[in-house]
């Protein structure tokens, strides 16, 4: 548990350095627009107004998540962290629909004014700070195996993208191609709005009790090179946050001992930690019949 606990105060030192981020940026980006007549550069201001708001709620998700179990929660509250990334997904994805759509109103009523080239460096600097950001945020996300915070790493390299058009806009713009700010803008926008549905996907399969087959088939088949164990007529998995669930049900010597049958499962627990990071396992014991051994293993 104390390895669990770990991992989601790394993920909250990435959400909390986020959310320092995008203020500082957002209120750049908004004076800056603002006094050099860009409005894509405030558009963007107000973009990673939103991010800050997705930090804040990943945050709080990661705080939730290591709150010990209770009465009404006695796997604990680990699935608060998915449930973050899914709120997340729809943030992203009222963003990007947002930015499409002022663009597409702003190319269709001629609201073009050519802006200010200094404008743009801000915009690139940002870009770069956020990739930076990105990078940081998505490998405290493969150290702690959090969804919550790859969410906003994933949000974190939209919004470089995001400052990089806006910094080709803005200079597009100054030398008379006006037309260029609206359609990177939608360009951009159709970026925010792909990742919002990868961001939405990946939550809602692990809400779901989704589990990828491949990790099964390598789970059963670890199990099976144990001595003693004669087959693994089933096992299943499920996610609690970044924290894997496993049952499993294998078969044994009938005239096997409860303490061997014990010691098996422990083997089994114990190798499932070490090479999968497998944090809990249900192991059933059986034992094992060659009459209806077939019929076992297509349950």
């Amino acid at each position: 548990m104390n390895s669990q606990i770990k991992r989601v105060k790394i993920a909250e030192q990435g959400a909390r350095v986020s959310i320092g981020v995008y203020v500082l940026l957002a209120i750049a980006k908004l004076a800056v627009g603002y006094f050099m007549r860009s409005t894509s550069l405030s558009a963007d201001g107000f973009n990673n107004l939103t991010d800050v708001l997705s930090s804040v709620t990943v945050l709080v998700g990661l705080k939730t998540a290591r709150k010990p179990a209770d009465a009404n929660h006695p796997y604990g509250h680990w699935k608060a962290e998915p449930i973050a990334s899914l709120v997340t997904s729809f943030i992203m994805l009222f963003v990007g629909f947002q930015v499409f759509q002022s663009s597409i109103i702003r190319l269709y009523r001629g609201e073009l004014v050519p802006p200010n080239r200094l404008a743009a460096a801000v915009a690139l600097i940002s870009s770069v700070i956020l990739f930076i950001l990105y990078r940081y945020n998505l490998n405290l996300a493969k150290k702690a195996k959090s969804t919550g915070l790859k969410a906003v790493s994933q949000d974190n390299l939209a919004d470089s993208l995001t400052s990089l058009a806006t910094a080709a806009a803005i200079l597009g713009a100054a030398v008379g191609w006006v037309w260029l700010d609206t359609i990177m803008a939608s360009i951009v926008a159709m970026i925010i709005v792909k990742t919002g549905v990868e961001v939405f996907k990946e939550s809602t399969f692990s809400l779901s009790d989704g589990f990828k087959d491949k990790h099964l088939y390598l789970y059963k088949s670890k199990i099976r090179l144990i001595p003693k164990v004669k087959s693994v007529p089933s096992i299943k998995a499920r996610m609690y946050g970044a924290n894997t669930y496993v049952d499993v049900t294998i078969l044994v010597d009938g005239e096997m001992t409860v303490q061997e049958g014990h010691d098996v499962t422990e083997i089994i627990e114990e190798m499932l930690y070490e090479e999968f990071d497998v944090m809990h396992t249900d192991v059933h014991v059986e034992p094992f019949d060659l009459t209806d051994q077939f019929n076992r293993e297509q349950m």
